[in-house]
């Protein structure tokens, strides 16, 4: 029997899944796809599901179903604890692996900046488990604001303050806007309209969105304003004390709830973190192929990457979606054919969005064109379920939305925890 290399990906994301659909197009390999959870999701959409907009289960797909027709691909759960390069070999939380050629897609985590109380007290937004825990804190707090009798503590209680004004933030405070306008005050009549606190946003740019284009900016800091938003910009958060939000200008925000959504940095990994293999935020240094440097059979892609020698993007590309899914491809396309006139990587911009509200959404395509209000609402909508892994997931995300839209209500607003019982 020919001996195929063995490939293993670390990483289920969107640059993980991509290099296994192009690795199925040769028989040359048989590729492990290793990931700490048994089911892919999409980021994206995970502030949908901490306000209760959606279920998880539609942002999110087991890893063996969707593996079920990549004949030459088997999936083991396990979180990475080290890599012996030296013996090709991975140490597993359960195990070991050995492979011939190792691919990291694993992405990026919260990065708090070295602030310890903002680490333990801040609420993250990377993971299925963070937006379910930030879900069940929102409608927690509005509970117990109902029992309270001190106007001031029930206020305390339902404002939150939320660091980092890149999409999420954004999209965050204007689902949470929105809720106070269309919901809370319908179900939760016990709370006077003044009871239901500040949503501020916070970011130490001068302006929101600070990727996109200028008009981006001022129709998104506008319609904010009109969602009743307050902004505070050119600050950073420099403490998270006493249930209250300090600024780096001094300000003191009386919010119970801060939820994180200012940095991100790359997962690092015993054995390939030297700093001499690390970039800017802890991403592994590559070529333009993709491989990482120092190494000749070790490869990383998407966010956990940062590549100079793309001429357009001297610093390192932006950890988006686009960037990991493009990379990926070439990658692949490169492994097929063992790299014999290899192709050097060039990200293609295809632009960028962002949702604020129901009909208000803003979007820069390439050649300068600049789409804002229902049509950019429309065209976030619908690559968002395009995007999705499956057609179930899409089917059960045009659901979601369209029972929103209709009706500018949501039924996830269950406070679900896992029981305590040791049952094993």
């Amino acid at each position: 029997m020919k001996h195929k290399k063995h490939i293993v990906i670390v990483g289920g994301g969107f640059a993980g899944l991509q290099l296994i659909k192009e690795l199925n197009h040769s028989d040359e390999f048989r590729v492990t796809l290793v990931d700490m959870n048994n089911y892919n999701f999409f980021p994206p959409l995970l502030y949908q599901v901490a306000a209760g907009f959606m279920e998880p289960s539609a942002i999110s797909y087991p890893f063996r179903k969707i593996l079920r027709s990549y004949k030459n691909t088997n999936f083991r759960m396990g979180e990475l604890k080290e890599v012996i390069p030296s013996e090709n070999k991975l140490i597993l939380s359960n195990g070991e692996m050995f492979y011939d050629i190792l691919v990291m897609a694993t992405g990026a985590e919260t990065n708090f900046f070295g602030n310890q109380n903002v680490a333990q007290k801040a609420m993250p937004m990377k993971t299925i488990s963070d937006a379910l825990m930030l879900r069940n804190l929102v409608y927690t707090r509005l509970e117990r604001a109902t029992r309270t009798e001190d106007k001031e503590q029930r206020k305390k209680l339902l404002s939150f303050a939320i660091a980092g004004a890149g999409p999420t933030g954004v999209e965050l405070s204007g689902i949470f806007a929105e809720m106070k306008h269309y919901i809370l005050e319908k179900d939760y009549p016990e709370l006077a309209k003044e009871d239901l606190g500040d949503i501020f946003l916070i970011d130490g740019q001068k302006t929101v969105l600070a990727p996109m284009s200028e008009k981006s900016q001022k129709y998104t800091e506008k319609s904010l304003l009109k969602m009743g938003v307050k902004l505070k910009l050119n600050v950073f958060v420099k403490d998270f004390v006493n249930d209250e939000v300090h600024l780096s200008d001094g300000t003191i925000l009386d919010a119970r709830n801060l939820i994180w959504a200012a940095g991100v940095s790359a997962k690092s990994f015993k054995g390939i973190d030297n700093e001499a293999f690390l970039g800017r935020g802890k991403r592994m240094k590559t070529d333009a192929f993709n491989k990482m440097e120092g190494f000749d059979n070790i490869y990383a892609i998407g966010d956990s990457c940062i590549m100079t020698a793309d001429s357009n993007f001297p610093e390192g590309h932006p950890q988006l979606a686009q960037v990991a899914i493009q990379q990926a491809r070439n990658l692949g396309k490169n492994l097929i054919n063992n790299f014999v006139n290899p192709t050097h990587f060039s990200y293609t911009d295809k632009g960028s969005m962002a949702i604020i509200g129901r009909n208000k959404a803003v979007a820069d395509i390439p050649k300068k064109i600049f789409l804002k209000g229902f049509f950019a609402w429309f065209i976030w909508v619908f690559v968002h379920i395009m995007s999705l892994v499956t057609f179930r997931n899409r089917l059960r995300a045009f659901y979601n939305w369209l029972g929103y839209y209709i009706s500018k209500d949501q039924s996830y607003r269950m406070v679900l925890k896992p029981s305590d019982k040791d049952k094993n």
